[in-house]
């Protein structure tokens, strides 16, 4: 789609091309300048330039060739501006000079560096919490108040979030670039557990008055399709895909009319989204064939069981129970054994699950996790001891994080 396009679908296309080419774009010119700062403010100029540009003009045959000339072009003026910076410029022209090596070409005909911004929003040194917030502002191509709206904070909190950990980048002199094939084992479960954190607030937000954020799990797939289509041959990234697709499958059942949390044998199969499930069912598969499991694959293979299975009754709950064995042996954190406790109640009966359930009664992750009093109750409930899954239901709503939730806890053991 090229040339001149009236009205509101010429937005609404530049804004499309805008978001897909921002994270390649800033990722090429922090690769070029090696200034996180300056390639932010040179691709801004270069959206604006489109901006004024494009609406008159039309469209480029190559959008993203256009903005990366456009961006380079907007540096080298910034740095010629900057006395401080101006030094730089003919090394910089020095470098251009030299013969480099090809690098892998993106859609556009232009290199692809974002995997060079993935492994630096998601490296070691920086915080957690800061690594989604990077990772959505420069790879995802939000905004700072899309950001800030991600992680419910005012967007001067968010701001000053961001500040921060781009000065942490600069102090620690963490590199901008791909990590050596050797070092993908240690780097690159760091850079799917960014992506992943981003989707599971999506999927479960930790505060708010919603249960779901589905514009946030729906950014999170957008970036696990980038890993995916840039790390061919890396079968977790395989299985970090195909194990959001699965669980996103279910996203129009999981709430009921007013908001309120659905649990998983209520939910109406007929309403989860086939064409998600047979694509995540197909990378659970890719992630699981040609070598050791890794829990990203493993957990997509638990939840291809749950999506196929005919009802809830019907689950595969002996299969789903070995591949938590499995799991566990990966990732054996308190979490991970939750969730086989419950898949072992869903086996042999909610004593049994309980049992295991009391076992990680100590681990402080699960004092205040919502998810455990939640489990802990319906297992008692099932059991048949209603006045224990009462203040179950009441510990739950005391630890839950959504307002949904909350009440969703409260009404259940008001029926007790």
């Amino acid at each position: 789609m090229t040339g001149e396009v009236p009205g509101n679908e010429s937005r609404a296309f530049m804004d499309e091309v805008f978001r897909e080419e921002h994270g390649r774009l800033l990722a090429a010119l922090v690769r070029r300048f090696g200034d996180l700062d300056l390639a932010e403010e040179a691709a801004s100029d270069a959206i604006e330039a489109a901006l004024a540009h494009w609406p008159v003009h039309g469209v480029p045959p190559k959008p993203g060739a256009w903005l990366m000339t456009t961006a380079r072009r907007k540096a080298v003026d910034r740095l010629r501006r900057d006395r401080a910076l101006s030094a730089r410029l003919g090394i910089l022209h020095a470098e251009a000079e030299r013969e480099e090596a090809p690098r892998p070409a993106g859609d556009g005909g232009l290199p692809d560096e974002r995997l060079l911004l993935f492994f630096t929003c998601a490296h070691p040194a920086l915080p957690e919490d800061h690594r989604g917030a990077l990772t959505l502002r420069f790879l995802a191509g939000l905004d700072t108040t899309e950001v800030a709206r991600a992680y419910l904070v005012p967007a001067e909190t968010m701001a000053k979030r961001l500040a921060r950990a781009k000065k942490k980048i600069a102090a620690a002199h963490i590199p901008f670039r791909t990590p050596a094939p050797a070092e993908l084992p240690e780097r690159l479960p760091g850079v799917l557990q960014a992506v992943y954190s981003i989707f599971t607030e999506g999927y479960s937000a930790s505060s708010g008055d919603d249960l779901q954020r589905i514009d946030l799990a729906e950014e999170a797939l957008r970036l696990g399709r980038i890993l995916r289509r840039l790390l061919p041959d890396e079968r977790e990234a395989a299985g970090l895909l195909g194990l959001m697709l699965l669980v996103h499958a279910r996203r129009h059942t999981r709430t009921g009319r007013s908001g309120e949390p659905v649990l998983l044998e209520d939910q109406d199969r007929g309403l989860w989204d086939a064409d998600s499930i047979e694509e995540g069912t197909h990378l659970a598969e890719t992630a699981l064939t040609g070598g050791p499991p890794g829990p990203y694959g493993v957990q997509a293979a638990i939840a291809a069981l749950h999506d196929e299975a005919p009802s809830f009754a019907r689950t595969d709950w002996p299969q789903i129970v070995a591949l938590y064995d499995v799991l566990a042996v990966l990732d054996s954190s308190p979490v991970v054994r939750l969730n086989r406790a419950v898949a072992v109640a869903m086996r042999d009966g909610p004593e049994s699950g309980l049992a295991l359930l009391d076992d990680l009664s100590g681990e402080p992750k699960l004092r205040s996790y919502f998810p455990y009093h939640l489990a802990r109750a319906d297992l008692l409930e099932r059991a048949g001891r209603r006045g224990e899954a009462a203040g179950a239901y009441r510990r739950a709503a005391e630890a839950a994080g959504s307002e949904s939730e909350r009440a969703h806890a409260r009404k259940r053991s008001e029926s007790l």
